[in-house]
Parts: C-alpha cells; structure tokens; sequence
C-alpha cells in the first residue's frame, strides 16, 4: 500500500476517493471505503492526522493511532492512502478550494463519503456541492448504531464485547512497552508496560482478557489499588510468552472484561486473583467478527 501525506506525491492517474477520518476504521468507515473499489479507477483514501477536531480545539479520544489506522486500512487492501496534516491553513480553505486541491488534484472521478460528510472552512462544503463540480458522488448510508462516537462510549464502559461488534475486530490497546514497576515478575506472572499516546483512548479501568503476539494476554489497565498506585497502568501477562519487548510497539486486542480491579487482604490473595484471571483468560473466545456482521445485517463490508 502506498502512503503519502499530500496529494502532489501522487502519481498522476484516475482515481475514486474515500475520504474521512476513519477513526478505528470501523464497520461504517469501511463501507465508505468498500464503495470506492470501482473497475478501472485506483482506489485511494484520504484522511487526516491530527484529527480535525484538535486543530478546531477540540478534544478527542482517538480509537486507534495513524500507525495502526494504516496497518488496518493495509488489511483491507486499499490501494494507496494520502494522510493530509490537518492544520489551520487547510482548515481555512473555503469549500471549493478543498475540492479543487484535494480531489481535482488527486485525480478522483468518482468521490465517497458517508451522508453527512461536510469539508471546508465554516464546514460549507457538502457532497451536493461535490456532484455540483462534475464529481460522481457516492453517498454511503451510515450503518446502523455504529460511530466511533457509540464505539468510545462502549469502550469507557468496559464493554469490548459490544465495541467489537461495531469495529467489526477485537477491541485494541496500542503502546511502546516501558519499564514498568516491576512487580509482576515478583509475583511471577511477568507484564509488558504499555505507554500509549496522551490522546489515546484507553477502556475502563479493571482486568481484560484478551491476546498480543499471537498469545493470550491477561491485561491490567487501572491504578494498581493494592500497592496505593496513584498513575494509571497498562500491563499485559503474555501467557507462555518468553522474550524481551522493551521498546516494542505492542497491540493489545481485549476480548472480555473479568472483573474490576480491587485492593487483596494479603498478597497472596492477589496472586490467587491473578491466576484465576490467567486462567479465565485461557479459556477466554476470541471475538468472531463474522458473528458481528451477520448480527448487523451484513452492511455489505
């Protein structure tokens, strides 16, 4: 897959253009990108980095960093992706401006977006205004109950199970692994301390099931209340992992939430917490995200 971050690195060819911001790149995002694989035109998505809204001041906590968005929109086969800096002068541009720079300049023919897609200063710019400039227009229904919007709720609430139902994946956690307070060995179920980035949105505190690596992992996301933390944690147990991942990037996927975290009588008693957590965790299922889109109605993605 081809990434550039503006349109001028683009060879020059016909195109059709999806563009948004495909936050988490979820089960409605996707079907804006689906509809953009038309024969003969390549198939190229434009989105944006940071998010709108931080430039606009406001605050967002984002489902998944550039990184990861590229790797899923890898998965996905698009063919080539323009991630544009999203800063005030591109902010500044008035409708028609945007859409002779962005989508004129990409070469697009054919342009899809979700229903409610707006652009330019003052948010003027809309996809009638697009087909009024020659673009064929495909408008992409937005697919029912999900937006990265519901995904965060759920996601605050602890409830991964639900998120995945909409992303159309396993919930993620993503970070380098940092020195940790090295606890975890002591106790012998040795952890990866996650530090993720500060706009990052991280799920309810408590324990997670879920899996890293290609192993599953039991995850600890909260205060560590039993030694009086007062700074968040991340940590996932790989379970039969051996290895170094010190200044590894690390993508956690949490399948289900076992319980809250909470403060032991004794330590012992929270190392018998721990192994029942390693052991829920083994027998922890995979969300099946076929499932997820039958239950949906199968959007067509």
């Amino acid at each position: 897959m081809n990434v550039v971050s503006r349109i001028d690195e683009l060879d020059p060819a016909s195109r059709a253009v999806a563009i948004g911001t495909f936050d988490g790149v979820h089960l409605g995002h996707r079907a804006v990108i689906d509809e953009a694989r038309v024969p003969g035109l390549r198939q190229t998505v434009v989105t944006f980095d940071p998010h709108p809204r931080f430039t606009l001041g406001k605050r967002v906590e984002m489902l998944a960093t550039v990184e990861r968005r590229l790797e899923l929109l890898d998965e996905l086969g698009v063919d080539e992706v323009v991630v544009l800096h999203f800063d005030e002068a591109l902010a500044a541009l008035d409708a028609e401006a945007f859409a002779e720079s962005v989508f004129r300049g990409a070469g697009a023919q054919v342009v899809t977006a979700g229903v409610d897609f707006v652009f330019g200063h003052g948010r003027r710019g809309n996809l009638d205004l697009l087909a009024d400039l020659g673009f064929e227009v495909r408008r992409v229904p937005l697919v029912e109950g999900v937006s990265s919007t519901r995904i965060r709720s759920l996601l605050a609430a602890g409830q991964v199970s639900e998120a995945a139902a909409l992303l159309g994946r396993p919930a993620e956690i993503e970070g380098i692994v940092e020195l940790g307070d090295q606890r975890g060995g002591t106790l012998g179920f040795p952890t990866a301390n996650l530090a993720v980035q500060e706009n990052l949105l991280v799920p309810m505190h408590g324990i997670y099931a879920g899996s890293a690596l290609g192993h599953r992992a039991a995850v600890s996301i909260g205060m560590n209340p039993h030694y009086g933390g007062t700074e968040r944690r991340i940590e996932a147990f790989l379970l039969d992992y051996e290895g170094d991942l010190y200044g590894q990037e690390l993508v956690v996927e949490l399948w289900e939430r076992l319980r809250d975290e909470a403060v032991f009588e004794s330590e012992a008693a929270l190392i018998a917490a721990i192994a029942s957590d390693v052991e829920r965790t083994r027998a922890a299922r995979r969300p099946d995200p076929g499932r997820f889109l039958k239950s949906l109605g199968d959007p067509g993605v």
